[in-house]
């Protein structure tokens, strides 16, 4: 097998991973309530956790090597708040547009933002497996352990607002097949262009958008069903999941 078609296997892999987020919508549905609150709150962790301990620290290495004359963190810091805003914007307008059902827009977001994230996710896995292997693998990795949380994220709410299976699975996959369009679209177009500035742009406001979701739509929903301690737990947890990855890979 060539590289290139190894690099979009590679890729291919980490993004089915997040079909293992569908897993919790075939739990007892007696306990409804505590599959969603841990679920939410779990993703909520991850999110964070991946985007203070990842995709802040790669924006601002990124953007390093390219800027030099202005205050590296400073930019990254305005681009996250654009993606704050961003996440903000889409927020309110799936509110008029679409639905007032909390769980169901919450997992509508999820599906938006995720795909903005796993986009840039395969382009940077396909670029790095292409470069070295050894590199991609590792990438690759990290990357398919975070998916399952973020399948989560999608399919617990969208399952539990409709109670059909068929769209959970369906937009899980969406958003897990969206990082085989982000190597596409580096094997077509970015591998010879982009450059360091670009992809650590992309990343700083994917962190501010998974912030935002983090803080204001997962962990709202997931205290809604009055759980706590599972919820804190959850939480905690989804961090400790992230930072042992980190540490690990």
């Amino acid at each position: 097998m060539n590289k290139t078609l190894f690099s979009f296997l590679i890729t291919f892999l980490a993004g089915l991973s997040t079909m293992f987020g569908i897993i919790p919508i075939y739990l007892n549905q007696k306990k409804a309530n505590r599959v969603i609150a841990a679920s939410l709150a779990f993703s909520a962790g991850v999110m964070l956790s991946i985007s203070i301990f990842s995709l802040i620290p790669e924006a601002t290495a990124l953007i390093k090597e390219d800027i030099k004359l202005f205050p590296t963190f400073l930019i990254v810091l305005i681009f996250v708040v654009i993606g704050i805003l961003f996440s903000s914007l889409i927020d309110q307008k799936i509110e008029e547009k679409i639905t007032n059902n909390n769980l169901y827009k919450l997992g509508i977001i999820s599906i938006i933002v995720l795909m903005l994230h796993n986009i840039p996710e395969g382009i940077t896995t396909f670029i790095s497996t292409k470069t070295s292997l050894s590199l991609g693998l590792s990438l690759s990795l990290g990357i398919a352990l975070h998916n399952i949380p973020e399948g989560i994220s999608i399919a617990v709410p969208i399952y539990y607002s409709t109670k059909s299976k068929f769209k959970a699975i369906s937009y899980t996959a969406l958003s897990g097949f969206s990082e085989l369009f982000g190597a596409i679209i580096a094997y077509l177009f970015i591998a010879k262009y982009v450059n360091n500035f670009i992809l650590g742009v992309i990343l700083a406001i994917t962190a501010g958008i998974m912030t935002h979701i983090s803080i204001y739509e997962l962990l709202p929903n997931s205290c809604d069903y009055k759980k706590k301690k599972v919820t804190i737990l959850s939480f905690l947890t989804g961090i400790i999941v992230m930072i042992l990855c980190d540490i690990l890979i």
